[in-house]
């Protein structure tokens, strides 16, 4: 045989074991302090005594020696799986269990177990009816196996495998960063505990002799290629199960796992402190019992109880489903703060395998943003109809004066009162548009050629004598073989505070000292383009997919002074940078509602051109 070739191959491979987890504890002693290192030391440590105890035992035949060297070799056996499982709580982020009563108790039995095999001679716990059963050319013994002895190879076997279930598990949960080590590490334990079980089951043609040490051998080996190749202790599983921690504890916004049935399963230190309630004390109670929420929670039971199957996730389903309800509930804040007011916002709690499992509540403080809404509405109110109607009374008391005075200093006077009135009554209607782009609508089917047309129409209205050129795209234009289409998905109230305002703004500000005309009056040109999309349509063929209909004014006037436009695209306005009106204003903010982009440029030689880019959204 080929084993004859090696005398003795029972002890050199358990020695070989015992030198490779030497080795490898020496390779790792640099990271200790490492999450899982101090406790992979320990296993390495209870490994080399196992196998090195076992391995020189075979070289042994005092009967003396030989028990002290087997009574090692089962101190080995029970640490082993202490450490192994002390190491995979570690490692994948639990360190939290390690220093439970449960896992206290893991190390009491250890401590017992030790204690009975020390004195085996007294009691018989380990084994029974101890002798030489040479084999192989090595000092193998027989003996019956006690009481204890059984049962520490079952604790090994389930805290080995408790173990490895952790490690895989680490696996599944985050995929390839950490599938080398995890895998590594997990599979080596294998051929050791399956020696081990078989050896105390006297399974095979040599009963008395325990395989388990030479499987160190293949243990090392892979153990070796998970700290070189994987790089095992530059990066582990803590730090993603520390982000997912931190992830809900230390966000501010209350946030409560719940069951299907409603029940508490987790809250964040943000939920107890406003629920008022710890944990512990809330665990596996309804929510209802702390919190009265405004929206209704799906109950999955409901829906296997109509037939056994969930309902279709399409536009009709319920507020409480993914991305559910943003209603609003008043709680009393703690410490006599108060009441605040949270928005409410319920998703489905899925695992890995996308099956539904409970819900997650969200409660984030709008208590000042519903505040200064507040405030805009009563401000907005007040510019609303105040304003509006006290610039109503000035303007027409403006007109009877320019018409009855004679003197014309006075009737200048007049004019210019009547001209200021009406800015303030437009400002007024201006602020009752911001008023309405903060609430919230549903976008619809648009066509903005016909938003355009209708826009222009008013604004010649409005001015007889200003001149308004129109220009939308080309006649012959095609979409898909067929008539061009000017049809978008926005909100219509947000684009027409676009477009309105962008025209009104190069109507109301022009000078009267233009360059297009003779006479210097006002001339404003609106043009309308799509650019993007299929083949043939305006806009020199570009077809990269991203279709969009360009809206462009342009002017003779005066020009936008630079620090107005400044004032908006940094989105705020300080005592240096005021703009003069809410033109400018309503235009970004309409745009922002409906994803177009804004540009400012100089006109030669005189002038602005305003390039309004609207995304082509089709209808859902």
């Amino acid at each position: 045989m080929a084993l004859d070739l090696v005398p003795a191959w029972p002890a050199v491979g358990s020695l070989a074991g015992g030198a490779g987890a030497l080795a490898l504890a020496w390779a790792i002693r640099e990271h200790r302090g490492r999450p899982g290192v101090d406790w992979f030391l320990g296993v390495f440590a209870a490994q080399a005594t196992w196998c090195l105890s076992y391995g020189v035992g075979l070289l042994v035949s005092e009967p003396a020696v030989r028990a002290a060297l087997e009574a090692t070799m089962w101190l080995g056996v029970i640490w082993t799986g202490v450490a192994f499982l002390g190491f995979a709580l570690e490692y994948t982020g639990r360190s939290d269990v390690v220093r439970s009563r449960l896992f206290a108790a893991v190390a009491a039995f250890g401590v017992l177990s030790s204690a009975l095999v020390a004195t085996n001679s007294l009691h018989g716990a380990f084994w029974t009816e101890f002798g030489r059963d040479p084999v192989f050319g090595v000092e193998t013994v027989s003996y019956a196996f006690g009481p204890w002895a059984y049962l520490t190879v079952a604790a090994e076997t389930v805290l080995v495998a408790s173990a490895v279930f952790l490690l895989v598990d680490t696996l599944l949960s985050y995929g390839p960063l950490y599938r080398r080590e995890s895998a590594a590490v997990a599979l080596s334990s294998l051929p050791p505990g399956f020696a081990l079980v078989a050896w105390a089951l006297q399974i095979g043609p040599v009963p008395q002799l325990q395989l388990a040490p030479l499987m160190f051998v293949p243990h090392v080996i892979m153990d070796a290629y998970a700290f070189d190749r994987a790089e095992m202790f530059d990066r582990n599983p803590t730090t993603s199960r520390a982000a997912e921690r931190t992830a809900i504890d230390d966000l501010r916004d209350p946030i409560v796992a719940l069951a299907l049935d409603n029940r508490v399963v987790r809250l964040n230190p943000a939920a107890e402190t406003v629920l008022g309630v710890d944990a512990e004390t809330a665990r596996d109670r309804p929510l209802a019992d702390f919190l009265d929420l405004p929206v209704e929670i799906g109950d999955e039971r409901a829906a296997e109880s109509d037939g056994g199957e969930s309902a279709p996730d399409d536009d009709s389903a319920p507020d409480d489903e993914p991305g559910g309800s943003r209603e609003t509930v008043q709680i009393d804040a703690a410490a006599g703060a108060g009441r605040r007011t949270y928005a409410v916002s319920v998703s489905r709690l899925t695992d890995p395998n996308g099956t539904h499992v409970g819900y997650t509540v969200v409660l984030s403080d709008v208590t000042e943003r519903e505040r200064r809404r507040q405030q805009l509405e009563v401000l907005n109110r007040i510019l609303r109809h105040n304003l509006r109607n006290d610039a109503g009374v000035v303007h027409g008391y403006g007109e009877i004066l320019r018409d009855r005075l004679d003197d014309p200093e006075l009737v200048q006077m007049a004019d210019a009162v009547e001209r200021r009135a009406g800015a303030l009554a437009a400002l007024g209607e201006k602020a009752g548009t911001v008023e309405r782009l903060l609430e919230e609508s549903d976008p619809e089917a648009t066509d903005v050629r016909d938003l355009l047309d209708s826009i222009v129409a008013d604004a010649r209205d409005r001015d007889g004598d200003a001149t308004l050129e129109l220009a939308v795209g080309d006649a012959a234009a095609t979409v898909d073989g067929g008539a061009a289409d000017w049809t978008t998905r926005v909100r219509p109230d947000a684009l027409r505070a676009v477009v309105e305002n962008t025209v009104e703004n190069a109507v109301d500000h022009h000078d009267g000292e233009g360059t297009e005309r003779e006479d210097g009056g006002t001339w404003v040109r609106a043009s309308l383009r799509r650019k993007g999309g299929a083949e043939g349509t305006d806009g020199g063929g570009d077809t990269d997919g991203d279709a969009r209909f360009v809206l462009t004014v342009a002017d003779d006037g005066p020009g936008i002074p630079d620090h107005e436009v400044e004032a908006v695209e940094s989105g705020r306005e300080t005592a240096l940078e005021h703009g003069s009106g809410l033109g400018l204003w309503v235009v970004a903010w309409g745009a922002a509602a409906v994803s177009a982009d804004v540009t400012y440029a100089e006109r030669e030689p005189r002038g602005t051109r305003v390039t309004v880019s609207i995304p082509i959204v089709d209808d859902l």
